[in-house]
């Protein structure tokens, strides 16, 4: 359960998401005659705004994150102890940051003027700077916003003057980024400055001196990492035409900051799926048995081939690695084996046997990305009755038979069990399936998307809810509307559509 939860976010998908969209809100007007004054109040630690004191906490704080949230958002509720910490923190720290939060569903002015359209949004403002705020980049945990926040207040780049300095800043930690500017007021340096503003979790500095270019064997402008595993060093030379883009740096630190083949642990998931690398090839493996960890050589001397664009994961099936098996549908007796996973649609590929050599794996991974081998689908075992309920029980295997047939309409629900919002709207299901479980050519049906997937359909979100009309065409319409029995037969009785409401008339007087 706690593998599936984080795999929500990561190798699952996004169906979460990480912001709750703006829904329909009625937001009570302040009773006639109440005035809000500019003083500014708190709430554990955290400034409480609204647009009468907006401008005066700009005015008195360098540096204010705030957080704009709607009071029933499940998302913002979980922030709101990081955040209240987080303001503790800095408050402690005398840091010259400070936090502050506004209820956008309240404050519609200050939501309208910052385009806040989902929840939690958060913006620094900067020296009082209203036009321009600058959007939070960091961790939504204590630690995250104290550290984004810190790197902000001061500069974001240590300044390296002599070798003695530089020599003792590269050996102070595993991984620091170092940028030779010979002039640290040239656009990419400010590019470099910008960026290490939001890798808050690395180490930056800075040079200009001529003798560190020469201690260092450098003769121009280059962003080099140091780092004390793999190559030991990484040199990323500045294009004198172009320049440094932030995003292509930001990415390509976020390659090279990883070891050529990570173990997925606690302490490494984050730095794995915040990568942003479009595969991952995994060997599972379990570390207690005798003579498995041997396949890592192949493995990695595989790995370096592939940098930037699959990313090679070791997997204790016996260890952390233990909750990810369900989701490949795998227990810990199919150790040692591989498996590529493509994370934008979570297809799965696994080699017709295991061959752990580097020529071998070599092989089969370039054969992924040349798009010539087949996923391998998860399906589960269609239950006996999975037919005689009123809303039938598909799965992987069934799918295509039942959801296909040109003699029927097909309205689908994919779901996950552990998604509330499924369990919100299942007994509606149940209530529109018997309603139409002797229609002969309609049919309502669920398919749990964790442990079944299907080759042409990608469900990004739970609950998903499909219709695929009688025909050959093959055809597939989402449905977006209402979640509630009434609409649905609407929707079903209409062919797939809802239809039109006659518009409103009014009577004459």
């Amino acid at each position: 359960l706690v593998w599936l939860l984080v795999l929500s976010l990561a190798w699952l998908s996004p169906a979460l998401g990480g912001e709750e969209e703006d829904e329909e809100v009625v937001v009570e007007e302040e009773e006639e005659g109440e005035v809000l004054s500019d003083e500014l109040g708190e709430e554990d630690g955290v400034l409480v705004l609204h647009e009468h004191n907006f401008a005066r906490a700009l005015s008195e704080h360098r540096l204010l994150l705030v957080e704009f949230y709607a009071p029933w958002c499940g998302h913002c509720q979980r922030l709101a102890p990081a955040f209240a910490q987080a303001a503790a923190a800095l408050k402690d720290e005398s840091s010259p940051g400070r936090l502050g939060k506004v209820d956008a569903t309240a404050q519609t002015a200050l939501a309208n003027e910052f385009g806040i359209t989902s929840y939690p949004t958060l913006k620094l403002f900067r020296d009082g700077n209203r036009t321009h705020p600058i959007a939070y980049t960091g961790r939504m945990d204590a630690k995250g916003i104290v550290s984004w926040m810190q790197r902000r207040a001061g500069p974001s780049a240590t300044l390296l003057q002599d070798p003695d300095t530089a020599a003792t800043f590269i050996g102070s930690q595993d991984l620091v980024v170092i940028g030779f500017f010979k002039d640290l007021e040239s656009e990419a340096a400010q590019v470099f400055y910008e960026v290490a503003g939001d890798v808050v979790d690395v180490s930056f500095g800075v040079v200009e001196a001529a003798e560190l270019f020469e201690a260092y064997g450098l003769s121009a402008d280059t962003v080099c990492l140091f780092k004390k595993f793999d190559e030991g060093r990484t040199d990323f030379p500045v294009d004198p035409e172009q320049g440094l883009n932030a995003a292509e740096l930001t990415q390509l630190l976020r390659v090279h900051r990883l070891e050529l083949v990570m173990e997925f642990t606690n302490e490494t998931s984050d730095h794995i799926f915040g990568a942003k690398i479009p595969h991952h090839m995994l060997l599972f493996l379990n570390k207690s048995v005798p003579g498995q960890l041997e396949l890592r050589d192949g493995f990695r001397a595989a790995a370096g081939t592939f940098r930037g664009k699959v990313l090679f994961v070791m997997v204790d099936v016996a260890g952390y690695g233990a909750d990810v098996l369900p989701f490949f549908g795998m227990t810990p007796a199919d150790a040692p084996t591989l498996r590529m996973i493509k994370m934008e649609n979570n297809r799965k590929y696994q080699m017709d046997q295991d061959v752990f050599s580097e020529m071998a794996i070599r092989t089969f991974v370039q054969a992924v990305l040349d798009g010539k081998v087949k996923p391998r689908l998860l399906s589960a075992e269609p239950p006996e009755d999975w037919d005689m309920r009123p809303v039938k029980v598909l799965v992987g295997k069934t799918f295509e038979q039942v959801a296909y047939d040109e003699t029927k309409n097909v309205f689908v629900k994919f779901y996950a069990p552990w998604c509330s919002h499924c369990q919100a709207m299942a007994a509606a299901w149940e209530e529109l399936g018997e309603r139409y479980k002797d229609h002969e050519d309609i049919v309502i049906a669920e398919l749990d998307a964790t442990a079944n997937e299907l080759e042409n359909i990608t469900i990004q979100g739970f609950p998903t809810l499909h219709y695929f009309p009688a025909g050959p065409d093959r055809k597939m319409v989402e449905y977006k509307s209402t979640r509630d029995v009434e609409t649905f037969s609407k929707f079903l009785e209409n062919g797939g559509t809802l239809p039109e409401e006659p518009p409103l008339v009014s009577e004459s007087p």
